[in-house]
C-alpha cells in the first residue's frame, strides 16, 4: 500500500460518513412522533455533536497531519497542525459528549449513581487530555500523548463499568445492545493499553535517550502555525496508519450510531412485571 492509496481510502470513508450522517439526521426527524419531547430533544443534540464529530474526522482525513513531527501531505494553511489540531480537539469533545449525554439519560431512568457520577466525569476528563494532547504537539515531548492515551483508556473504562452497572436494571430486550457496547469499549481498552500507550511510551524513552531538545510552549505555537514537513513516503507515516484508519471509521460509526439510540427500557427492581419507559408506564 501506498500513502496516496491509504489516503484515498481515508477520503473515501469520510465522505460515506457524511452521507450516513445525513441519512442518520433525517430519519431521527421522521421518528420524531415516536418519541418523548425530551427523548428527542437529547437525540437531536446526539445528531449535532455526532455532525461535528463527523466532519471533522472529514476534515482530518482530507487533511491528513502527524502532529509531532508536523508531517502532512500538503503545504498549506489547511494542512498545519495547528488547524489540525484544533479540529481535532472540538471533535474528540462532542464525541465524548454524545456518551455523557447517553449515560446521563440511562443512569436517570435506572437511578444509578455510579453512571450519573461517570457521566458528569467524562467530559472533564477528555478535557484534560486534550490538554495533554496540545503540550505534547506544541513541545513535541511524547509524555504528554501518554497521559492523553491514559486518560482517553481510563474514560472508556470507567463508562464500560457504568453500564455493567445498568445491566441488571435495564429490561432484556436492551441487554443484548448493552453487552455489545461492553465488548467494543473493552476491546478499545485493551487497544489502548497494549498498543497506543505502549507506543507513545517507547517515542518518549527514545527521545529522552536521545536528549531530544523540547519546544517551549511559546515556540510550539509559532512551529504549529507555520512548519510544513510534506512527505507521502510510506516509512513517514506507517506507525499512523492503524489508529488512524481505525479511528476515522469505527469510531465515527459508534457515534453516527448513538444517534439510533433508543430511549432507556427499564426494569424496576421492585416492579419485575413492569417496564417503565420514559413517563410511560405498561404492564
Amino acid at each position: 500500500m501506498t500513502v496516496t492509496s491509504w489516503w484515498y481510502f481515508l477520503c473515501a470513508v469520510g465522505a460515506v460518513n457524511i452521507i450516513a450522517w445525513t441519512v442518520s439526521w433525517r430519519r431521527l426527524a421522521q421518528r420524531r412522533h415516536t418519541m418523548s419531547p425530551e427523548s428527542y430533544a437529547t437525540r437531536r443534540l446526539l445528531v449535532g455533536l455526532a455532525g461535528v464529530y463527523v466532519f471533522g474526522c472529514a476534515y482530518r482525513c482530507v487533511f491528513l497531519v502527524y502532529d509531532v513531527p508536523r508531517i502532512c501531505l500538503f503545504d498549506n494553511a489547511f494542512a498545519s497542525v495547528l488547524v489540525g489540531r484544533s479540529v481535532a480537539t472540538l471533535a474528540e469533545l462532542c464525541f465524548v459528549g454524545q456518551w455523557a449525554l447517553i449515560l446521563r439519560e440511562s443512569s436517570r431512568a435506572t437511578g444509578s449513581v455510579v453512571g450519573k457520577v461517570v457521566a458528569l466525569a467524562l467530559v472533564p476528563l477528555i478535557v484534560i487530555a486534550e490538554t495533554c494532547s496540545w503540550f505534547s504537539v506544541l513541545t513535541t515531548d511524547n509524555v504528554g500523548h501518554v497521559a492523553e492515551e491514559s486518560l482517553w483508556g481510563l474514560a472508556v473504562a470507567l463508562l464500560v463499568a457504568s453500564v455493567v452497572v445498568l445491566l441488571p436494571r435495564t429490561a432484556p430486550a436492551r441487554r443484548p445492545v448493552l453487552a455489545a457496547w461492553c465488548l467494543a469499549g473493552l476491546a478499545y481498552v485493551g487497544f489502548m493499553f497494549t498498543v497506543d500507550v505502549p507506543m507513545y511510551w517507547t517515542r518518549w524513552l527514545a527521545d529522552e535517550a536521545a536528549s531530544r531538545h523540547y519546544l517551549t510552549l511559546t515556540q510550539g505555537l509559532l512551529d504549529v502555525a507555520h512548519r510544513h514537513v510534506v512527505s507521502h513516503a510510506w516509512a513517514d507515516w506507517k506507525n499512523e496508519v492503524a489508529w488512524m484508519s481505525l479511528y476515522f471509521s469505527v469510531a465515527v460509526w459508534m457515534s453516527i450510531a448513538l444517534i439510533h439510540s433508543k430511549p432507556p427500557l427499564v426494569r424496576r427492581i421492585d416492579a419485575p412485571k413492569r417496564l417503565i419507559t420514559g413517563a410511560k408506564v405498561t404492564a
